[in-house]
């Protein structure tokens, strides 16, 4: 079973606007804002999640059929994402790996990940840019060529994001 505090129940339903520290596996639909979370969160299959300025202490993992859109997000693990609908994430920050496999949808605009990007099967638009990666960028077999540019990669820009 499922326990959850009051506290996590609602930034299940709305605004979260104080700052403590929760625990733990945190599912979002929905809205979060300035929250640090000690541990993974998750967006269930088919849902939204909106994050605006959250701290996570683990993973994101967006499930099929999902949506993340995140703004000035801090994550100390990846952010991963397989089937997904859309990912968006703009002046965000990733100490893990960012890779979005077999999904729609994907802008990364202004991130800085200390890992790489990976972008494999997707078939929706796909925009790169301004990003700060120190490891690969690596975009195979999506149906669109990804666009974008002003890339700063440590390591190789690869296959179908070599120009970006």
């Amino acid at each position: 079973m499922n326990k959850t505090t009051p506290l996590a129940g609602l930034l299940l339903c709305g605004t979260l606007l104080a700052s403590p520290a929760l625990a733990g596996e945190i599912d979002c639909n929905g809205r979060m804002g300035r929250a640090a979370l000690d541990g993974d969160l998750r967006v269930p299959a088919g849902r939204q999640c909106t994050l605006d300025g959250t701290r996570i202490d683990g993973n994101i993992k967006v499930g099929r059929g999902a949506t993340l859109q995140a703004v000035g997000v801090r994550v100390e693990g990846n952010v991963q994402a397989e089937g997904a609908r859309e990912v968006a994430m703009r002046r965000s920050r990733v100490g893990g790996n960012v890779q979005l496999e077999q999904g729609g949808r994907a802008n990364l605009e202004a991130v800085e990940v200390d890992g790489d990007i990976q972008l494999f099967d997707n078939r929706g638009t796909i925009r790169v840019s301004r990003n700060r990666v120190d490891g690969n960028l690596q975009c195979k077999e999506n149906r669109s060529r990804p666009s974008g540019g002003g890339n700063r990669v440590r390591g190789n820009k690869e296959d179908q994001c070599a120009r970006l």
